[in-house]
């Protein structure tokens, strides 16, 4: 801000046009420069992430910082160096107007209460005659006013599609500390600055006695860091577009070395995950392909298509494709190998069959009603099958070959299903919510609405079990299950087909029917 004479109205203008610009909304960049005559003359001071962005960083850590009982004059000196702007004092009156203004731009998500689903009877339906007695564990919720500290704050970090989400003592560096009289007047508008202080203790806290927290640990202090402080990340590491039409699925092996492809090109596509080589089989499906899986620890992997056929590859052997597998009458939705026997998989098509195939007779071994968009067998195990029709998701004894629970609380057709790590728990996924079933209960013991971003794919993080992360129309929404709380990334440029992750590595891929598919870590 070196300009002597520089008008603030017009400044303001071209930051904003630089902050769009920064998130890659050029279209309507373009049009704010033209309905707002944005000024060619003025520059914008160049950072990485803009500079109304990174300003926007520095105040919050002031404002944040203020919540704490003792005070550090440090970070206000060094906050006010930073933006190269000399201290003055301001009134309650002047500051409360914008203060209240993103309060109400930033509302806290909604979210639904647990709903329940009795126990199966011996027909494999679900008990619906009256309440389960049995009370789920309530979600922790949250008031409007934690909603904008903690939320207000993810969103500006987490619409960067580029930039790494990472929260913990190195992430706010020198700034985590407190701020003074500069925003002593400010906080009356936001109630009791206690509330505001556990709420982001909760959201940032580590709990080691489940599987650790999700977003790493804020430090208030510098001289807090420790080089053990844990800090959660969620990087976009790579970016592959290779496709000429949408991609539909995507799956990695269990080594996480190899991630397969599929969708309208009808080829499936072999990526090495360390060089991001593509390797493309000259076979091809007759139509669209709706999924791809590897099978455990091996070589091999299977696609499904719309062609109501199944195709068997092996990467270690010439040009990949094994064999042909028919049988469906009618297009083929999913499929997924069985996690130990080496010789099962499973598929499901648009007549709501299942089917237990033998890998190497290429037979069919049995035939079950109960699936026409999705299957996924327990992980480890194996004993049970997930299975998506319609707006039900039935959960199938694979050794007796017979209905265990059948969850009914979806008002629109089921998308996508995923288990937990244990194998404990499974997620349902509509366009609408994401519904978390007890398999031992038979009850939904999380829910999540989509407040307006329809939802497509589901699948657990690699590293944090509890940690659920939903591909929804170009965001990515990761939702902490046990504390109920969600962040929201750009990631897409259009609906995200497809989620998977790697155990092995700890890395996770997006699919889109923007061509592309998206490298997380």
């Amino acid at each position: 801000m070196a300009q002597s004479n520089w008008e603030a109205d017009k400044m303001l203008d071209t930051y904003i046009y630089d902050h769009l610009v920064k998130k890659k909304l050029h279209n309507i960049a373009k049009s704010f420069v033209t309905e707002g005559k944005v000024s060619p003359d003025l520059v914008a001071i160049d950072a990485p992430g803009g500079f109304l962005f990174e300003w926007w960083s520095v105040f919050w850590e002031m404002f944040y910082a203020r919540t704490k009982e003792k005070h550090d004059e440090s970070v206000v000196e060094y906050g006010l160096n930073l933006i190269n702007m000399p201290p003055v004092q301001h009134s309650s009156s002047q500051q409360q107007d914008p203060l209240l203004s993103q309060q109400s731009q930033q509302n806290n998500r909604k979210r639904k209460g647990p709903t329940s689903s009795g126990p199966a009877n011996s027909t494999g339906t679900g008990n619906t005659v009256g309440p389960s007695n049995s009370q789920p564990s309530t979600p922790s919720t949250h008031t409007p006013v934690e909603g904008v500290a903690m939320t207000g704050n993810m969103q500006h970090v987490n619409n960067m599609p580029k930039g790494p989400m990472m929260y913990g003592s190195d992430a706010i560096g020198g700034l985590a500390s407190s701020a003074n009289q500069l925003l002593q007047d400010d906080m009356e508008p936001f109630g009791d600055v206690g509330a505001l202080e556990d709420n982001v203790e909760s959201f940032l806290s580590q709990d080691d006695g489940d599987g650790g927290s999700l977003f790493g640990t804020l430090k208030r202090n510098p001289s807090e860091h420790t080089e053990t402080s844990k800090v959660f990340s969620f990087n976009e590491v790579g970016s592959i577009r290779r496709s000429a039409s949408k991609v539909i699925c995507c799956n990695f092996s269990s080594d996480g070395k190899l991630l397969a492809s599929a969708g309208h090109d009808k080829k499936v596509f072999i990526w090495n995950m360390e060089t991001l080589h593509t390797e493309i089989p000259p076979e091809e499906h007759g139509h669209i392909i709706t999924d791809v899986r590897f099978q455990p620890n091996s070589t091999q992997l299977a696609t499904s298509s719309f062609d109501k056929t199944i195709k068997i590859w092996d990467v270690s052997k010439p040009g990949y494709f094994v064999r042909t597998i028919s049988g469906h009458n009618a297009p083929v939705m999913s499929l997924d190998f069985h996690p130990k026997k080496t010789d099962l998989f499973c598929s499901c098509d648009t007549n709501n069959e299942i089917r237990f195939w033998s890998i190497n007779a290429a037979n069919c071994l049995r035939g079950i009603k109960g699936a026409s968009t999705q299957v996924r067998f327990q992980p480890k195990l194996g004993q049970m099958l997930a299975a998506a029709s319609e707006n039900i998701v039935s959960i199938f004894d694979v050794e007796q070959y017979r209905g265990v629970h059948s969850f009914k609380g979806h008002s629109s057709s089921v998308h996508s299903i995923c288990w937990n790590p244990t194998g404990e728990l499974v997620a349902s996924l509509s366009e609408d919510s994401v519904k978390v079933w007890s398999v031992g209960s038979g009850e939904c013991i999380h829910e999540l609405s989509s407040s307006g971003n329809k939802f497509h794919s589901c699948v657990y993080h690699p590293t944090y079990p509890n940690l659920l992360v939903i591909g929804g129309y170009q965001s990515l929404e990761l939702w902490d299950t046990g504390e109920n709380k969600c962040m929201t990334i750009a990631a897409h440029e259009c609906v995200i087909s497809a989620l998977a992750q790697s155990s092995s590595t700890g890395m996770m891929a997006s699919a889109s029917h923007d061509k592309s598919v998206k490298i997380w870590k």
